[in-house]
């Protein structure tokens, strides 16, 4: 393949990269836009391997490295859960990071082209800047992947004066990095290269480790964003336009949704990098003059259940991780099919950050086929709950939490939430009184309009199918 084509097959691939996040945007346009990435990777691919880059020696060694990493992947998408796509996601983003160093080392040390003067030191720089940023999507990834499927605890961990270690780290980046940049020799600069890698994979660890378990979908976001920004560092090492402009597009769009996310929980990019929110080891304590949950708490059955929707002329359904990790989301369709053949308007209400990572729930619903003109967001139900006869809420805590509006010195104070205590009726599905992935707890299992449905979403949800069908 000449020069020529490669180009125009990469111009092709970076224009359906760009249709593919645009279908991503919306839940009826997902699937076109996952085939526009498919065909653009397809693409890309082939223009790179039959390319004028890649030698016919080279490509045994291509094929077989396509063929293990495409049967890996082959295999994760057929055995990983819908639950386990959070720390399936952070993995991966880790595997980018990872392959980001890797690439980075392995141009440093290639003698088959040399630069000179300013050329030198302008590779030397994204070099440098190519491994740091791997170094720190690689570690901090995979401390996220041991967060999200709970081999380490969300407990964030906060070290004295973890601030001033992370300003040392700097300096001492950005020293090395100096004395990389000036250095003469491959042996030479090898030593300042493999201390900012390790000072990265330091950083990476110790700032992911600082963020509690309710912060965990931002950082999935945020992992996103430096597994992009390493991708085009590593465009720029390779002269690779097609990697550069792809690595740019994810890494801006992962940082817009961790924006957008921060938005949905009220709080700060910063303070979610600089960590110390949520914990799942143990629940904060209450601030002084905090109010506390007050009233009684009445536990309904599944036949009560059934029976407050059948009555209802207007419901809506508010999922959270409880569903996923029930699997529940198939029987939740059935019942909503049930209700709307009786008459009964049933709509969903999801908020940014119900899950374990952006656009959880959605994805789960559209799996259960869901229809999605019945799905919405936060800012678009919210007003819509004072006149809604049912909310039934499954497996969610944090987004529902009425504190975050109540409760100035609620660690969620001022986090947006679906007020779905101001419906007629509120049923809350939960295995326990156990508070949610913030360690907050919540009053709104204590209000007068509030049932409780205690038990496994998934059997409790059956049982209430069975009745409402008899």
């Amino acid at each position: 393949m000449s020069a020529s084509l490669a180009t125009v097959s990469y111009i092709g691939a970076t224009i359906l990269f760009i249709l593919s996040l645009g279908g991503l945007s919306n839940q009826s346009t997902a699937l076109r836009g996952n085939l526009y990435g498919m065909v653009g990777m397809a693409l890309a691919v082939l223009a790179t391997v039959f390319g004028p880059t890649v030698t016919v020696a080279g490509l045994p060694w291509i094929a077989g490295a396509m063929v293990l990493g495409g049967g890996v992947g082959l295999y994760a998408a057929r055995t990983v859960q819908m639950t386990q796509m959070p720390e399936l996601v952070a993995l991966m983003h880790s595997m980018v990071g990872l392959a980001a160093c890797l690439v980075g080392f392995a141009s440093y040390v290639d003698t088959s082209i040399q630069h000179t003067g300013a050329e030198k030191a302008i590779h030397d720089v994204e070099i440098y800047i190519g491994i740091l940023i791997g170094a720190v999507t690689f570690s901090g990834s995979l401390i996220a992947f041991g967060k999200l499927n709970g081999k380490i605890g969300g407990k964030p961990l906060l070290l004295p004066g973890r601030h001033l270690l992370n300003l040392a780290g700097l300096l001492v980046v950005i020293w090395f990095g100096r004395e990389f940049i000036q250095s003469t020799s491959v042996a030479e600069g090898m030593t300042p290269l493999i201390v900012m890698t390790v000072v990265a994979l330091l950083f990476g660890v110790h700032m992911v480790m600082a963020i509690g378990g309710a912060d965990m979908p931002v950082v999935v976001s945020m992992l996103n964003s430096y597994s992009g920004w390493a991708a085009a560092a590593t465009g720029f090492m390779l002269s690779n336009d097609l990697l550069i402009v792809t690595g740019a597009l994810v890494g801006s769009s992962g940082a817009i949704l961790s924006y957008i996310m921060c938005n949905a929980m009220n709080r700060s990019f910063i303070s979610v990098i600089a960590g110390g929110f949520g914990t799942t080891s143990a629940a904060p304590k209450p601030a002084a003059g905090a109010a506390q949950p007050a009233g009684e708490v009445v536990a309904v059955n599944a036949a009560e259940t059934a029976e407050l929707l059948r009555e209802a002329k207007s419901v809506i359904i508010v999922p959270g991780y409880g569903m996923a990790v029930a699997q529940a989301q198939h029987t939740v369709f059935e019942i909503t099919r049930t209700l709307r053949e009786k008459g009964v308007n049933v709509r969903f209400g999801i908020h940014p950050v119900a899950g374990r990572m952006p656009g959880h729930m959605n994805v789960l619903l559209a799996e259960a086929k869901v229809p999605y003109d019945i799905v919405f967001e936060m800012e678009e139900i919210n007003d819509d709950f004072p006149a809604t006869d049912v909310v039934m809420v499954i497996g969610a805590n944090d987004i529902v939490n009425p504190s975050a509006q109540d409760d100035p010195t609620s660690p969620i104070a001022g986090m947006p939430v679906l007020e779905v205590w101001k419906a007629k009726t509120s049923i809350v599905m939960k295995r326990s009184m156990a508070s949610g992935y913030a360690g907050v707890d919540n009053p709104l299992f204590y209000k007068e309009n509030n049932r409780m449905l205690f038990g496994d979403a998934k059997k409790m949800l059956d049982e209430v199918l069975t009745v409402l069908k008899t």
